[in-house]
């Protein structure tokens, strides 16, 4: 996840297989971000042809299944999946005022994961809260949205489950608790709305390790806001000791 001075944004999510081995691929999912956030900043139709580039790349179908979510903020963005052959297959989001549009490790119109609805519904409830208090501030509204990715309805299974085990209830619960051996030093690694307990998927411990808020006004503001709950080596960070908050004004060409 990703977004620039100049108001372009870019969010990948991977696709969950069946086994944690089959989301390998032979090039990187991030680059994929980066080749957007870097490209050339802003000119007509930027975004449409970015992703119909996407969808027709043969490297771009070499590496494990994602989403990306691209686009400049203010602006439509484009949903793409690299198993995506052709335009027809790419949707617009944030087309018009009030939309809310949840996506996580499957296809964007996958409606059968109980966390996407549970996520969209939480947020729409929260930001309804917010307008409806006139005395809440910015970072009441974040701590509103944290408590959303807070959410954990995960079912417990034995302990010592790994993640191929619980891989089938991930997509029951928007926040993963730590799964799998915490004396192991080689961790899972994951998107960063969904966490990343280090660098390898396939084994090690998984789990929620970073919770980004991304806000938005009108008139250029961005504001980022990421919130670390386990360092590198898997431990975790206190409470508010792994904040992080950035804010700029877009820089319109």
């Amino acid at each position: 996840m990703g977004v620039t001075k100049y108001g372009k944004i870019a969010i990948l999510t991977n696709y969950r297989e069946d086994k944690a081995s089959e989301a390998i691929g032979v090039y990187s999912r991030g680059l994929i971000v980066n080749s957007w956030l870097t490209g050339p900043i802003h000119k007509q139709e930027a975004t449409r042809e970015f992703v119909r580039a996407i969808a027709a790349s043969s490297e771009a179908k070499q590496v494990g299944g994602f989403s990306l979510v691209c686009g400049h903020i203010n602006e439509p963005l484009a949903i793409v999946s690299n198993r995506s052959s052709d335009m027809d297959h790419i949707t617009w989001v944030a087309t018009e005022k009030d939309q809310t549009r949840g996506l996580s490790n499957t296809s964007v119109d996958d409606r059968t994961w109980p966390k996407i609805l549970d996520g969209e519904r939480l947020m729409e409830a929260a930001i309804q809260d917010h307008v409806s208090n006139q005395t809440e501030d910015e970072d009441a509204l974040i701590e509103q949205l944290l408590q959303v990715l807070s959410t954990d309805t995960l079912p417990r299974l034995s302990q010592g489950a790994t993640l191929d085990t619980y891989i089938q209830h991930l997509r029951e619960s928007i926040f993963i608790p730590v799964i799998g051996d915490t004396n192991e030093r080689e961790q899972a690694a994951d998107t960063p709305a969904n966490g990343s307990l280090g660098q390898n998927y396939t084994s090690g411990i998984y789990g929620t390790q970073k919770q980004t808020v991304l806000l938005a006004r009108p008139d250029g503001r961005v504001r980022y806001f990421e919130r670390t709950l386990y360092d590198n080596d898997a431990k975790a960070v206190p409470l508010g000791q792994g904040d992080n908050s950035f804010e700029f004004i877009i820089q319109y060409t």
